[in-house]
């Protein structure tokens, strides 16, 4: 009973909003790698600060989580959260990596096509973030949880036809290997937004 008296620590929310932004700015970034592929590298490198910037984000939610008596959300669902919106971040990262690692000297329409459905999910991850500190925003997160939901779906379907297209008419094993992997790396970043998406909708239908 008591534990209603006391205060809630609601820091939380600022940290979430925090790690989103720095998802829209490691999703951006890429885009902008593959738009203008001649200064790749340094893009990559903004991209690799950003996440190592993410990571100490999320290092202090989860040292908050362990050091606040009463919070706002279930601990269990503000470890779930931002665990799977740092695994976007890291995700991003990775493909940056793996571009540059793999001597890529074009990205493939498909692969911006891929970056441009993952910024769209960015976008409305950081959406759902910024109303989930009022409830009563519950129309507005779930809507913006569906569009994620839709957005994985589709890259899915460009992930697939990439794949496709590429087992068809690429003879270099090596290569489609390397294009093989770059492609599943985005697209399991559209699933970690899927899973941020999952746990926000339950948040929300627990809570109304």
């Amino acid at each position: 009973m008591f534990k209603f008296l006391l205060p809630k620590e609601h820091g939380f929310f600022d940290q979430f909003d925090a790690h989103a932004a720095k998802g829209m700015e490691a999703a951006r970034l890429f885009v902008e790698m593959l738009e203008h592929f001649g200064d790749a590298p340094a893009k990559a490198r903004r991209i690799a600060e950003v996440e190592n910037q993410a990571d100490e984000i999320t290092h202090r939610t989860l040292e908050m989580l362990h050091s606040t008596f009463i919070t706002p959300l279930d601990r269990d669902q503000i470890h779930a959260l931002i665990t799977a919106m740092d695994d976007v971040v890291d995700l991003i990262h990775g493909a940056s990596r793996r571009l540059i690692l793999y001597g890529i000297t074009e990205p493939t329409q498909p692969l911006r096509e891929l970056s441009r459905t993952l910024l769209h999910s960015v976008e409305e991850m950081q959406k759902a973030v910024s109303h989930l500190k009022d409830l009563r925003n519950a129309k507005e997160i779930l809507r913006a949880c569906v569009e994620m939901n839709k957005l994985e779906n589709d890259g899915d379907a460009l992930r697939d036809d990439a794949i496709a297209n590429l087992l068809k008419n690429e003879k270099n094993a090596v290569e489609v290997l390397k294009w093989k992997e770059i492609y599943d790396v985005v697209e399991t970043a559209l699933d970690c937004c899927e899973d941020v998406a999952n746990i926000i909708e339950g948040v929300v239908l627990e809570n109304n």
